[in-house]
C-alpha cells in the first residue's frame, strides 16, 4: 500500500515537472530569435536549456551537400531536406529547410538559391539513434533520423554545430521544401497514472481494513474450530 502511495506521489511530481517543461518550451518557441550558438557554447548545449529555442543564423547554402531524411508529416510521407549553412566564422550548421513529398525528391525541385541567406527557426538536438525502427545507412545514403555528426561526416563537413535548425514557416507558400512543420507535443498522462495508483492504494487499504475486522470479529475462532 505504501508503495502504491509512493508511486502516486511520484507521478504527481512528474506531472509538475512536465507542466513546467511545456511552459518553458512554449516561452522559447514564441520568444524573439537569439543568435544561433557558436563553438564557444556547443559543449554546454542541452535539451533542458536549449531544445526548441528560437534562433537565427546567416550564411550561404552548401546546396550540393544536402541530405534527404525520411519523414512522415501532416502532408504525408516524404523527406526532410537537410542543407548545410556555411557561416562567415568558418562553422557550419545543418538546417532542416522543410519537407518534400516522396514523388518530388528531385534536387531541381528544392535546390536553394546561391548567395547570402538569413534563416530563423527552432534549435533541435541531433538524433543519433535512427528512426522508424531503422538505423541510418550512410554508405547507401539512406537516412531515417537527423544525425548531425553522421550526416556531417558523410558530406565531408567540418566545424559543424552539434544541433540543427528547423526553419520556421515564412513567405513563399507553395514552394519546396515546405518549412514550419515542426510538431511540438509532450504526452502528459501523469495525472491519470497518479489517480490509478491512488485508487489501487485506496482499494488495498479498504481490503486490509476488512481483513483485520474479520480477524477481530467475536466468535470467529469458535466458528473456525467448528
Amino acid at each position: 500500500m505504501l508503495g502504491l502511495c509512493g508511486l502516486a506521489a511520484w507521478q504527481m511530481q512528474r506531472r509538475t515537472w512536465k507542466l513546467d517543461l511545456i511552459a518553458r518550451v512554449a516561452a522559447r518557441v514564441h520568444a524573439s530569435p537569439a543568435p544561433a550558438p557558436g563553438p564557444e557554447r556547443w559543449a554546454a548545449i542541452s535539451a533542458a536549456a536549449d531544445e526548441y529555442r528560437r534562433v537565427a543564423a546567416r550564411g550561404a547554402w552548401l546546396g550540393d551537400r544536402s541530405t534527404l531524411v525520411q519523414a512522415v508529416t501532416d502532408l504525408g510521407g516524404g523527406y526532410w531536406v537537410m542543407t548545410p549553412l556555411a557561416r562567415d566564422d568558418g562553422t557550419t550548421i545543418l538546417v532542416n529547410r522543410g519537407f518534400v513529398p516522396a514523388d518530388r525528391r528531385a534536387p531541381d525541385l528544392w535546390r536553394p538559391r546561391a548567395g547570402p541567406v538569413a534563416v530563423t527557426g527552432l534549435l533541435r538536438l541531433t538524433e543519433p539513434r535512427g528512426g522508424f525502427l531503422r538505423a541510418n545507412d550512410p554508405a547507401a545514403d539512406r537516412w531515417f533520423s537527423r544525425d548531425v555528426a553522421a550526416i556531417a561526416e558523410a558530406r565531408g563537413l567540418s566545424e559543424v554545430a552539434p544541433y540543427f535548425i528547423d526553419v520556421e514557416r515564412g513567405g513563399g507558400e507553395g514552394t519546396l521544401p515546405v518549412p514550419g512543420l515542426t510538431v511540438i507535443a509532450f504526452s502528459n498522462n501523469h495525472l491519470v497514472y497518479a489517480i490509478t495508483w491512488g485508487v489501487l492504494a485506496l482499494m488495498a487499504a479498504v481490503g486490509t481494513v476488512f481483513v483485520n475486522l474479520d480477524l477481530l470479529r467475536p466468535g470467529r475462532e469458535a466458528r473456525a474450530r467448528a
